[in-house]
């Protein structure tokens, strides 16, 4: 089977959906739906589970159907199965006949006990935060022919890589604003209250910032933390709102 006939169009497009982010987006998001989208489009596949991994250590596990955790899991315990296979090895490992199959016989019985009578695992390097496992499980042997896996883990690969790259993206632009907006408003009440110490006590403009900071390592907080308490208490005993 080529993997152009596994990556079929409707696949194709849900694929494609997954880089598309939003407010709402997460990287538990995007792997759900990278589940969801497998076993609905890769002919033969029953279900699948996405696992995300940094130093060897889980990050996020997600699955199209909630009892393949528990083989997941399983497999961890055991520490052998076709995905702790492909983590190790870097390359596409395939079950063909989990019955059959002598390299994994702790979790094979496992898998079999599920219904499940063939696997594919695939290691996809998320550049800078880790690997992730994409395994791919089906009740009848022979689901996933290996000719043509090594097309279909670099089609997979590329398209999750980019998803996950997006998510992050939008997380790091929304950090950086948000510290943006923390820091315009943070140098706005600096200033608010610099200009009630120079009322205060006549100082200048560099004197008064100089006080402020000496009043803040005395009292073992944050400039801008004394300031929005300064201009806090001047609104509270003089009246009015404070200036945004």
């Amino acid at each position: 089977m080529e993997a152009s006939r596994l990556l079929s169009p409707s696949l194709a497009r849900d694929l494609a959906a997954l880089g598309r982010v939003t407010e709402d987006t997460s990287a538990e998001g995007v792997l759900r739906g990278l589940t969801e989208a497998v076993a609905r489009g890769v002919p033969g596949c029953a279900g699948a589970t996405a696992e995300l991994l940094r130093d060897r250590a889980r990050v996020v596990l997600c699955a199209s159907h909630s009892e393949l955790i528990a083989i997941v899991d399983r497999e961890r315990e055991l520490r052998q199965g076709p995905s702790r296979a492909a983590l190790v090895t870097g390359s596409p490992v395939v079950a063909g006949d989990l019955l059959r199959d002598a390299r994994w016989p702790s979790y094979a019985a496992t898998a079999v006990r599920h219904g499940l009578r063939s696997v594919l695992a695939l290691p996809i390097e998320v550049e800078g935060d880790g690997t992730l496992v994409l395994t791919l499980f089906a009740v009848r042997p022979g689901a996933f022919p290996e000719p043509d896996l090594a097309a279909l883990h670099s089609l997979f690969g590329e398209q999750i890589t980019v998803a996950l790259g997006n998510v992050w993206d939008y997380d790091d632009m929304l950090t950086d604003h948000a510290q943006m907006q923390e820091a315009m408003a943070g140098r706005s009440v600096i200033d608010q209250a610099k200009g009630i110490i120079m009322q205060a006590g006549g100082y200048s403009a560099e004197a008064a910032f100089e006080e402020l900071r000496r009043l803040s390592q005395h009292h073992q907080v944050k400039v801008a933390d004394l300031a929005r308490r300064l201009v806090d208490e001047h609104q509270r005993n003089h009246g009015g709102a404070r200036r945004r």
